[in-house]
């Protein structure tokens, strides 16, 4: 297990939710005033992830994202390859959606894919050298298989090839375990210190006191709340614990199985904080029961008084 590292400052990414109306319609309106939250709170906003339903929109509705968010500053968008099981690696479906979020002015992050995911790892960094070319910066993603079955959670070997790539500045891990992560950190401390290791563990957020930096759905739900718990952790201020603890016992209830449900659970949540019209979600999404809503609104109500303190 890793020393704390106190006084670090902390970069902070939020994947968006994109919130539907009542009718099944994107609420466009609602996700460019929820981009406008993450990036007025200091955070980069993480656009077409999971959180954010990437996977099961076309071009032209990830285009439409990428442009809201351009509006913003600074983004960080997924780079989707739409596969299905049985494909091969498409480096060339990979560098064109790279492309259209380095040409919105965003970050690329490579999304799993079907083809992805078949290559032996012997083949993961030069599959991931091949698309380095198109843009001057990406991050790479492990997502494990509760999140998406396309995820790949790679071996040390295929994890240390990445950090050769000087284009890819980072990548999130989000396989939901500390012993993996820690030993991430480890790998990239030993041998390249400026790659960003972006958490995407929603159950266990205070993997920033080891090092990681993050990128997580969680951070929809408050990215004013983590802001303020970040200053605290940079500023050496004790109040950071009961923060993260307020917070990580929002994301132990919101990513519980089924993990995809999360998504309802930001809606319902930020409906409740009034930032948002519907607590509809994508169309065929999972969902949480309506009795959530008593939960959340315990724990907005315990957030809002941690967080005035």
């Amino acid at each position: 297990m890793p020393e704390l590292r106190p006084g670090r400052r902390i970069t902070g990414m939020a994947a968006v939710l994109l919130p539907f109306t009542d009718g099944g319609d994107v609420d466009w309106t609602g996700f460019s005033d929820l981009v406008a939250r993450v990036a007025g709170a200091g955070l980069v906003p993480a656009v077409n992830m999971d959180t954010g339903f990437g996977a099961s929109l076309d071009d032209r509705h990830r285009d439409r994202a990428h442009a809201i968010a351009a509006e913003h500053g600074e983004f960080v968008a997924g780079a989707y390859v739409d596969d299905a099981p049985g494909a091969t690696f498409d480096a060339d479906a990979y560098r064109r959606a790279m492309r259209s979020v380095a040409e919105r002015g965003g970050v690329p992050i490579v999304f799993p894919s079907w083809g992805l995911k078949a290559l032996p790892d012997s083949g993961v960094g030069a599959a991931f050298a091949a698309v380095a070319s198109e843009v001057d910066r990406f991050l790479a993603f492990e997502l494990g298989e509760m999140f998406a079955p396309q995820g790949r959670i790679f071996t040390s070997g295929a994890y240390r090839a990445l950090l050769d790539i000087p284009q890819c500045a980072g990548a999130k891990h989000s396989s939901l375990s500390r012993r993996l992560e820690w030993e991430r950190l480890a790998l990239r401390d030993a041998t390249r210190p400026d790659f960003m290791v972006l958490t995407g563990n929603d159950r266990a957020i205070d993997m920033v006191v080891y090092g990681s930096d993050y990128l997580l759905g969680l951070g929809t739900f408050a990215p004013d709340w983590f802001a303020a718990r970040d200053a605290s952790w940079a500023d050496g201020d004790e109040r950071f614990w009961e923060r993260n603890d307020v917070l990580q016992y929002l994301g132990q209830l919101a990513f519980r199985d089924p993990v995809p449900g999360y998504r309802h659970s930001a809606a319902q949540f930020l409906r409740l904080r009034g930032w948002i019209a519907s607590d509809a979600t994508h169309p065929g999404s999972s969902t949480r029961p309506q009795s959530d809503r008593a939960l959340l609104r315990e724990l907005l109500a315990r957030a809002e008084a941690v967080f005035a303190g």
